[in-house]
């Protein structure tokens, strides 16, 4: 059993006030620990694991950490007894592979130490008697939320508990909407945790509160950043085709309870697998349709997301691949598109995308008079995103700042810190603040010569916007050579699949007592939803529109320029000087949201202008922390959304959900 560790040199990372209150009350008595995601749950943890390392005669197991948080325990507890030089600390040793024989696993739990263990191997080696549960010193679970019954942790916990009475028991988790679902949630929940006390730490806590909202606060500037008209016809298209894919499902007839399903929810991240989810057991008796309309609402939600996020022609883009994977298989005279593909909303959708990249005539089939109206020609739109500009502004502002503030001495760098939601994200802006001063217009294309030679021009996304275009027209005719092509082929095989048939007494057509009327303007009549070339059923754009839209938009010598600098270096006149650190006061760096693991970023980079180009509730607070936790270090943040927007819904319904949760806790708990 343990040994009083207070007389050990162990020294803690937790310089806020709640922090050390939880820290000493986790450390006394078992206990669920529910702490509002971004508040450091993982640096409460290591530095709990630590204090018991640096007895150095403990066995604790770890179960319920994924990959990537054994990696930041490992390392914290290293940096923690290098720091407290603690001789008897042995940091963390992973067992997550069945690779490891038996042999070597009975010797490493019974020189003790930390172990983190997969479920699988924790509860074969328990019920083997290979690891005993009088031998372990505490069990700490990770995620706690994801304990039910049924679970193997909470079969792990069972077996250590029972024949463990004295050993300590902690659960954390950083979730709590998990725990206000069904009857008595809470007190299931400790039932399967065989825990008795639960621990909660909301945003609104006091302790909470007076850390992080004292003299340390960090500046945050809130920029709204208005949709143009076009996204926002097309955010309201989509939310009404979302709305009406949820009124069929709740007409279905599945029996299911449906108040929950509404427009709000949908906005949720998981929606559609909460939905389905709840389907599953009825999965085998739900009709073609409803199955059709469950697996739309994710790709409206899809779509939702990339009009954000997606520039206008890589969106374009992805609907034509959404519209192509939506068209019945060649040969097929069924028709069994999704039901929102013929509502007015979804060719709102599709049009207004059209118009956001390019405009012109595009049919060969309009009357006379209207075809003298329209140039036969394309002309290029490319709507950038609104954010890009705001964007710009921003970089320019803190340059100004920094050029005409010199004289602040802190512990911070001087390094930008962007941060987005995703990888594709984090391209896209690498790509444009690459560029933003690039224009490729040749010089006596330009009006202003005589302005632009004089001040600095604007940020802007053309020369990105017109490349992309370029890239979008050459991809678009690959696309219907490919789908030509397939059709052909797949075509080929029913003719021979018909003449085999018709070989066996029919010659392709339909059984006597099979065999109906059809009109030559009915749909069967008609055919599959594709044309007879295979090509798919959506407006094309004529050769010669295509062919002058490339020529408007063809490279540039800022183009040529641009590709010389992205060249490959073949590395071999390389000299010993050529390698060199860049000045951390000259960095913009662009990460995206990466949970437990942005403390990591923040800590590393010690930025002191943070640019938040996607709301996110726990980064907030992981950067009120951060400032709060340094008194050496000023934090300005740029807080970046769309105003009215999907994007703003979802970030506060997220956090009205998350404090409706700690309400209904605190409630249950009394």
């Amino acid at each position: 059993m343990p040994s009083d560790s207070t007389q050990l040199p162990v020294k803690l990372s937790l310089p806020l006030e709640y922090q050390k209150d939880l820290f000493t009350e986790t450390r006394a008595e078992d206990e669920l620990v529910l702490l509002a995601r971004g508040l450091g749950l993982l640096r409460l943890v290591t530095n709990l694991l630590h204090s018991y390392d640096a007895a150095g005669s403990n066995l604790i197991v770890v179960v319920g950490a994924d990959e990537r948080e054994n990696g930041w325990i490992g390392e914290a507890l290293a940096e923690h007894a290098a720091v407290s030089r603690s001789p008897l600390a042995r940091g963390l040793s992973q067992v997550n592979t069945d690779m490891m024989s038996v042999g070597t696993r009975e010797k490493m739990y019974s020189q003790g130490g930390i172990f983190s263990i997969t479920s699988r191997i924790l509860i074969v080696d328990l019920l083997s008697s290979l690891l005993k549960p009088e031998t372990v010193t505490g069990l700490i679970v990770l995620h706690a939320e994801r304990i039910v019954a049924t679970s193997t942790e909470a079969f792990i916990i069972r077996i250590y508990r029972q024949l463990n009475k004295v050993g300590f028991l902690k659960a954390f988790s950083d979730d709590p909407q998990p725990f206000t679902t069904g009857f008595a949630p809470l007190a299931s929940m400790m039932r399967n945790l065989f825990l008795r006390k639960p621990s909660l730490w909301p945003r609104f806590h006091v302790t909470v509160a007076k850390s992080l909202e004292g003299r340390k606060k960090a500046e945050v500037i809130e920029l709204e950043v208005p949709m143009t008209d076009a996204m926002r016809d097309i955010q309201n298209a989509v939310l009404e085709c979302v709305e009406v894919s949820i009124g069929e499902l709740k007409k279905s007839g599945t029996g299911l309870e449906l108040d929950d399903w509404t427009l709000d929810s949908a906005l949720h991240k998981s929606f559609d697998v909460i939905v389905r989810r709840q389907l599953d057991p009825m999965w085998h008796r739900v009709s073609y349709r409803t199955r059709q309309i469950v697996n739309d609402l994710t790709v409206l939600r899809s779509i939702l997301h990339a009009l954000l996020t997606y520039d206008a022609v890589s969106f374009n883009r992805y609907l034509d691949t959404i519209l192509a994977a939506h068209q019945p298989p060649p040969g097929s005279t069924r028709q069994n598109q999704s039901p929102w593909l013929f509502l007015d909303a979804a060719n709102t959708i599709f049009e207004t995308a059209k118009r956001r990249v390019y405009t012109g005539k595009s049919n060969d089939n309009e009357p006379p008079e209207t075809s003298r109206a329209l140039p036969d020609t394309l002309r290029p739109v490319l709507e950038e995103q609104p954010k890009w500009a705001v964007l710009g502004e921003v970089l320019e502002e803190i340059e100004r700042d920094v050029y005409f503030n010199p004289a602040v001495r802190d512990d911070s760098n001087g390094t930008i810190l962007i941060m987005c939601s995703d990888q594709e994200t984090c391209r896209q802006l690498r790509e444009y603040l690459q560029t933003m001063h690039v224009r490729p217009e040749q010089p006596n294309e330009n009006d202003d010569g005589d302005d632009a030679a004089g001040s600095e021009p604007k940020p802007s996304a053309d020369f990105i916007m017109r490349r992309k275009l370029r890239n979008y027209l050459n991809w678009k005719k690959v696309f219907a050579r490919v789908s030509a092509s397939l059709f052909a082929e797949n075509q080929k095989a029913l003719n021979g699949f018909t003449d085999q048939k018709g070989a066996n007494g029919y010659r392709g057509k339909a059984p006597p007592n099979k065999r109906r009327r059809v009109r030559g303007g009915s749909a069967a009549a008609a055919g599959g939803g594709r044309p007879v070339d295979g090509s798919l059923r959506y407006a094309m754009d004529k050769e010669s529109q295509v062919a002058s839209l490339l020529a408007e938009i063809r490279p540039t010598d800022a183009d040529s320029l641009q590709k010389e600098e992205a060249a490959v270096d073949d590395l071999e006149e390389m000299e010993e000087d050529y390698f060199e650190l860049y000045e951390m006061n000259d960095l913009v760096v662009v990460h995206p949201y990466d949970g437990d693991m942005d403390e990591h970023v923040l800590e590393e980079v010690k930025p002191r202008y943070v640019i938040m180009y996607e709301p996110d509730a726990a980064f907030i607070r992981r950067v009120e922390v951060y400032r709060s936790s340094h008194n050496d270090r000023n934090v300005r943040v740029y807080f970046m959304y769309y105003g009215g927007s999907v994007e703003e819904q979802r970030y506060l319904s997220a956090v009205r959900r998350e404090k409706d949760a700690f309400t209904k806790l605190i409630r249950e708990k009394g």
